[in-house]
């Protein structure tokens, strides 16, 4: 159960860390409806939700107490929940999906070419902005790692490939790394265990 004094705590420490300019989205993936309530408590503004069938159960429950995100793998099928609930999109990686969003969003980037992650390669990225006028920016997820310097080549990268196209926001880093991401030009993070403690 999650304490809404300990998120409020671990919250502002965030906040003080990465400033006003970043917004922190709280990932709620592993986060239940109940649950839900603590992070109105704590103050959070912006979560962030892995699954369509989730975002509507918990938008369902506590729909305007934030500014909702989508930040997992998106389907083409699952865009419509997604364009009624949400007010940006995190993970763009298909012209299918790009066909159905209806909402400003972010192309993920997969710059690890990791084959257990989403995200278009680098090759592909100027072919799904061409196609999808609403693209704001980009979105990156390194390798898992214990050491978050390890994370900085890819957000350095990230960085680059949105300021040759004249792209303002940047979703990178967790909580593995997000003050790494920050120092890289990150403007928004996306956090889980940091935020909610032990």
């Amino acid at each position: 159960m999650l304490l809404a004094d300990e998120v409020r705590s671990n919250y502002e420490r965030i906040r003080g860390e990465v400033g006003e300019a970043v917004s922190i989205v709280a990932a709620t993936k592993y986060v239940t409806v109940e649950d839900m309530a603590a992070l109105v408590e704590a103050g959070v503004e912006v979560v962030g939700e892995n699954r369509a069938q989730d975002l509507a159960a918990k938008h369902v429950a506590y729909g305007d107490a934030f500014r909702w995100h989508f930040i997992g793998h998106l389907q083409s099928r699952k865009a419509t929940i997604v364009n009624r609930t949400c007010e940006l999109v995190h993970s763009l990686s298909s012209e299918s999906a790009a066909k159905r969003l209806e909402i400003p969003a972010l192309v993920e980037v997969n710059l690890s070419g990791e084959e257990t992650k989403s995200g278009v390669p680098e090759t592909e990225l100027d072919a799904l902005i061409e196609a999808y006028p609403r693209v704001r920016g980009l979105m990156t997820m390194p390798p898992e790692t214990d050491d978050p310097e390890a994370s900085r080549p890819y957000f350095s990268r990230l960085r680059e490939l949105a300021a040759e196209r004249g792209l303002a926001e940047l979703s990178m880093g967790t909580s593995q790394d997000y003050r790494v991401a920050v120092e890289e030009g990150a403007t928004l993070i996306r956090v889980g265990s940091v935020l909610y403690g032990s």
